[in-house]
């Protein structure tokens, strides 16, 4: 029950998720004006803004122009209630379950972010590594100076990195890695490791297509958003199996 709760959460929560998407590397308001069509600026009625029922019925077309609305909105909608469902399956009714909602909401925003605008915009970082680190300690009283080594230790890596080659990394992608060690302590640093693993992939395969260069540029915070997510879920079994295949 809590998980399917946590889904239909997710459900609205990826709606808003797509204002936010939409919004903030506008530079606009996320809570007014209403939400509206972006072509014609028809204000949305509430039977069309059901979460993927109304993309389904309205045939993914706008009611009042027909404009074409981007499946971007409905995958984030799914993608946001699949995951809250798996968050509210592993981690049930628990201080932990917040802050591994608040987590996936933050990282949804700033990949999909990052991969259309190239931005990790720090309006959205900033606050939700802050409460990252509150629901952190919460959850876990004795522990709070961990929260708090993990962010220097993974955001310093990171600045370090983008001191040395400023071309491959920006500002944004070294107070993500802050974030995602506030609210996944040491397994920040595996997020990140996680992330370079599937960017080196990702941008190997690309750049062997012919789809990329050399030195092209790949928005990092998608795959730190990966490995975040996976961290989230599988870090400890991850970190186990690692110790016990070098025999520690």
């Amino acid at each position: 029950m809590i998980a399917l709760a946590a889904a239909v959460l997710g459900l609205v929560i990826g709606s808003f998720l797509n204002v936010v998407i939409y919004r903030v590397p506008r530079r606009h308001s996320v809570v007014w004006p209403a939400s509206h069509c972006p072509e014609c600026g028809e204000p949305i009625t509430p039977r069309d803004n059901i979460p993927l029922v109304s993309y389904l019925l309205l045939r993914g077309r706008c009611r009042k122009c027909g404009e074409r609305i981007s499946p971007r909105y409905p995958l984030i909608e799914a993608l946001t209630a699949i995951l809250f469902g798996a968050a509210g399956y592993q981690f049930g009714l628990s201080v932990g379950l917040l802050s591994a909602l608040v987590l996936i909401a933050t990282l949804i925003c700033l990949a999909v972010i990052d991969l259309e605008h190239g931005l990790l915009p720090n309006v959205i970082v900033g606050p939700c590594a802050a409460v990252g680190f509150v629901l952190s300690v919460i959850g876990d009283p004795a522990g709070w100076w961990v929260y708090i080594v993990s962010a220097l230790a993974v955001g310093g890596g990171l600045l370090a990195l983008a001191l040395s080659y400023p071309a491959g990394m920006g500002m944004g992608d070294v107070k993500m890695g802050g974030m995602l060690g506030a609210f996944l302590g040491p397994y920040g640093a595996l997020a990140v490791f996680i992330g370079a693993l599937c960017g080196a992939l990702v941008g190997g395969l690309l750049l062997l297509s012919g789809k990329i260069r050399r030195r092209s540029a790949l928005p990092f915070g998608v795959f730190m958003a990966l490995g975040g997510v996976v961290s989230l879920f599988e870090g400890p079994e991850i970190v186990a199996l690692y110790l016990r295949l070098v025999g520690v």
